[in-house]
């Protein structure tokens, strides 16, 4: 039978990628780059002044802001249930920082070209999530689950600034179609 907290357990490690062997920060990241990819592939990415059900933009900003809302109400539970202030096993926090990375970049001419753009959005998050560069680490002084997210939100404006740099001056070619 399913609880309540099994429900909340499944939803923090988001989706259960926070049980996945070694690095499960890693598992949760590329779990939103596959959402971003399977957006790519199957969605039909209206531009974003288009009302569009299916734009990677807003879906990307759906899923921010749910696992940053998520994993603030939920960030008392979280510490309750792994006994720690920000558990590995928590993974709703790299779901929110990863999907800020993926806001706004360029879409690529091809599918190959498109899943450069995501190496280099996903390497760029996994950065600055573990260097933690200033004040990004500050802000994990904020109370229970604000704090277990706050840093994964700042690594992810340090990434989506990195990968736009990267895709539009060093690989335009690759970025634009």
């Amino acid at each position: 039978m399913i609880n309540r907290n099994s429900i909340g357990k499944f939803i923090v490690t988001g989706a259960g990628t926070g049980y996945l062997p070694i690095a499960p920060g890693t598992w949760g990241s590329a779990a939103v780059c596959v959402i971003y990819l399977a957006l790519v592939v199957f969605g039909n990415n209206c531009p974003i002044r288009t009302p569009c059900l299916l734009n990677i933009d807003w879906i990307m900003l759906g899923i921010a802001i749910v696992a940053t809302i998520g994993c603030g109400l939920l960030g008392p539970f979280i510490e309750k249930t792994f006994a720690k202030k920000d558990p590995s096993q928590c993974t709703l926090d790299e779901w929110a920082g990863q999907a800020v990375t993926f806001l706004f970049l360029p879409m690529a001419a091809t599918l190959p070209t498109q899943v450069i753009t995501a190496g280099v959005a996903f390497f760029a998050f996994r950065f600055f999530d573990i260097t933690k560069p200033p004040p990004a680490r500050q802000f994990e002084k904020f109370p229970a689950g604000w704090g277990i997210v706050a840093d994964d939100l700042a690594a992810g404006v340090y990434a989506n600034i990195a990968a736009q740099l990267i895709l539009r001056l060093a690989l335009p070619a690759v970025c634009f179609s």
